[in-house]
């Protein structure tokens, strides 16, 4: 991953919300320059993600701790598989030890919850996108890690695509949405995607002849997206089709097989569970 100043700024205050002034209990009870060795360790099964991350709070705490990554990001771990090794100032790892794993624990929960999705529809033609459904100030954390888990990233924000939503329809419910996807695409940038959310097939019909980048299927019944995508294969067109909400791991396997090449799970960041990983004193 590399290290910009907004990872950066994340892993600061991160430690600040932490740490605050000092670590109390650490400097009530622990002798000054004592010497210890640690182990991350993984206590369930799954995709790691966020090795950097967790060496960079520990380097920020203490540039003199040795901290050897012995798995990468991506890399499939097993109850009980080291992940790191770190050795110095106990005070210094303690204080790291927390604010390291939070970041370990959510991120790879999220690649490996991911990873689960991503098998889930191997064989078919589905992307398993993420969504804007993410924790304040950590989206490009938690969008590495759906990519890591195997995912694609969707927009990262309201900058980088054009997606015309049902509000935005709503709004503009006079207008015929050839004409608003028009205007979208001569506002756009040179190569931003211009996509559009449809609700019913006299609305597919209306943004097939607009020609977006792709046609967002939202909380469509599996009946209706077939009837969309032989609306689309009957207008000629190769649009690719996105499907979301209502999407779980239970049936994202029938909505792929329908055709789609788009399935964004707003739950691979907003829901996806941690992973269980510890900081164990070995030395």
């Amino acid at each position: 991953m590399l290290r910009t100043n907004v990872i950066d700024l994340i892993v600061k205050l991160a430690l600040r919300e932490d740490v605050g002034s000092r670590d109390v209990t650490t400097s009530a009870v622990i002798p000054k320059n004592t010497p210890i060795k640690a182990e991350i360790e993984a206590k369930a099964a799954g995709i790691l993600c966020g090795i950097e991350i967790a060496e960079l709070v520990f380097r920020y705490v203490d540039e003199n701790l040795r901290f050897l990554p012995v798995l990468k990001d991506g890399a499939a771990m097993e109850p009980g598989q080291e992940i790191a090794y770190i050795e110095g100032n106990a005070a210094s790892i303690l204080i790291a030890e927390r604010t390291a794993l939070n970041f370990l624990t959510h991120l790879s929960g999220i690649a490996t919850f991911t990873r689960r999705f991503v098998d889930r529809v191997k064989g078919t033609r589905a992307q398993i996108l993420d969504t804007r459904k993410t924790t304040p100030n950590l989206r490009v954390l938690e969008k590495y890690a759906v990519k890591t888990g195997g995912g694609t990233n969707h927009r990262a924000g309201l900058y980088d695509q054009i997606l015309i939503k049902d509000n935005h329809l709503n709004i503009l419910r006079n207008e015929k949405i050839v004409d608003i996807i028009a205007r979208a695409k001569a506002s756009a940038l040179k190569n931003m995607p211009v996509g559009i959310e449809v609700k019913n097939l006299k609305e597919l019909a209306e943004a097939l002849k607009g020609k977006p980048s792709y046609i967002l299927l939202d909380n469509m019944p599996p009946e209706m997206i077939k009837q969309c995508i032989r609306a689309r294969t009957e207008a000629s067109s190769k649009i690719p089709f996105e499907v979301s909400g209502g999407v779980n791991f239970e049936n994202v396997r029938s909505y792929a097989d329908l055709g789609v090449e788009r399935i964004s799970i707003g739950a691979l960041t907003h829901a996806a569970p941690a992973l269980d990983i510890s900081l164990d004193i070995v030395g």
